[in-house]
């Protein structure tokens, strides 16, 4: 017997253990890059004949929840024709998917003053 038979297989399982981890990691990362991204949801409330908020970030794939606080009936309709939310009564509320990147005004085509702006990347 050989004093290095032992430093031998020693050696053999830290390679086997170390490919195995490396392995794992490996699999974590592509599974990582392979989850899907969940969109997010914003909220706009129409009150007081004004969008709250009046200007808002999302991401390209996020909804935003526009929901009538007002008496009057409103919409949210984006001027590049990328979104609109239809007639809104008291307390309904309707959600719009912003479907590609950059700034989209928008605003309620029953009353022309009330303005707001999407600006998506």
């Amino acid at each position: 017997m050989t004093s290095g038979a032992p430093a031998l297989v020693q050696d053999e399982d830290s390679r086997f253990r170390r490919k195995s981890i490396m392995r794992t990691m490996l699999v974590l990362a592509l599974l990582a890059f392979a989850m899907p991204a969940y969109a997010a949801n914003h909220a706009v409330q129409i009150k007081g004949m004004k969008f709250h908020p009046a200007k808002i970030s999302v991401a390209v794939g996020d909804t935003i929840t526009f929901t009538n606080a007002d008496s009057m009936t409103h919409t949210a309709t984006a001027g590049d024709g990328s979104f609109d939310t239809g007639q809104l009564a008291k307390g309904k509320s309707a959600k719009v998917k912003i479907a590609k990147a950059g700034a989209h005004p928008f605003h309620c085509a029953i009353h022309t003053s009330m303005t707001g702006t999407v600006t998506a990347k």
